[in-house]
């Protein structure tokens, strides 16, 4: 330790030097980052997924892809989605049988909820799930799509921290966390998300901003594929004295 640094806190008061502790930035091992402080989706499309502590803490199914936002100058920006014939979505067999779009105002979340994985007549849902997703995981005719919602979706406006939940039968449990900016940002955390049936997802506006999000399913609309866990987050009560007074 230099001299310098011995006497770093020398103006400060001898009372409270002993309370100090300096903010620590060093990057902690990709899973835990992943799974507990959140990660850009930036970095997410750019890790090596072949690396073990990758593999290991990747949710097995969930696919992050970049997107090409242009901008198109004193007009405003035009940003692609995904191609049917092209990119992430043609090698994993998926185009989605519904598009939908929504707005989430600033400093709102959407609770955690869930699709139901469908599993084969007959079959053992945890041996069904482990060989579509670890044993097979390329073999992506297994997918049932017709049958069970994934969700793909894409932001527009805003900035969101999505939060994602392995709880499917026999899989251990990840959390991966990911930070997504709208087009309306530019930046390499535009990206789109692939989310299987079985993996429970939130998402939570970032700053005052209102966010903006486009998102495909792989079957119509059905409110029985909605599993709500832990969402009473959406649930806003009225305040205290005006349910007084609707007594």
């Amino acid at each position: 330790m230099t001299k310098r640094e011995e006497n770093l806190w020398q103006g400060i008061d001898p009372s409270v030097r002993d309370a100090l502790n300096p903010r620590e930035y060093r990057t902690a091992p990709f899973a835990q980052e992943l799974s507990q402080e959140g990660l850009d989706a930036g970095e997410l499309v750019a890790a090596d997924r072949n690396q073990r502590d990758i593999k290991e803490a990747w949710i097995p199914g969930v696919e992050v892809f970049p997107r090409k936002v242009h901008a198109q100058r004193h007009r405003g920006f035009f940003g692609e989605f995904v191609r049917r014939d092209e990119g992430i979505l043609a090698r994993i067999g998926l185009w989605p049988k519904q598009w939908s779009a929504a707005r989430m105002f600033a400093n709102t979340a959407k609770g955690f909820h869930v699709h139901p994985p469908s599993v084969p007549k007959d079959g053992v849902a945890a041996d069904w799930l482990r060989r579509v997703f670890v044993d097979e995981l390329e073999n992506y005719s297994l997918r049932r799509y017709d049958d069970e919602q994934w969700d793909v979706m894409c932001f527009l406006q805003g900035r969101v921290e999505i939060i994602l939940c392995d709880i499917r039968a026999g899989f251990p449990r990840r959390v991966m966390r990911l930070f997504v900016d709208g087009d309306n940002h530019r930046s390499d955390n535009n990206v789109g998300i692939v989310i299987p049936p079985g993996v429970a997802h939130a998402i939570r506006a970032e700053g005052a901003e209102d966010v903006i999000m486009v998102y495909g399913t792989s079957t119509p609309f059905h409110h029985e594929f909605e599993g709500r866990i832990a969402s009473e987050v959406e649930s806003a009560e009225l305040p205290e004295g005006w349910r007084e007074f609707l007594k």
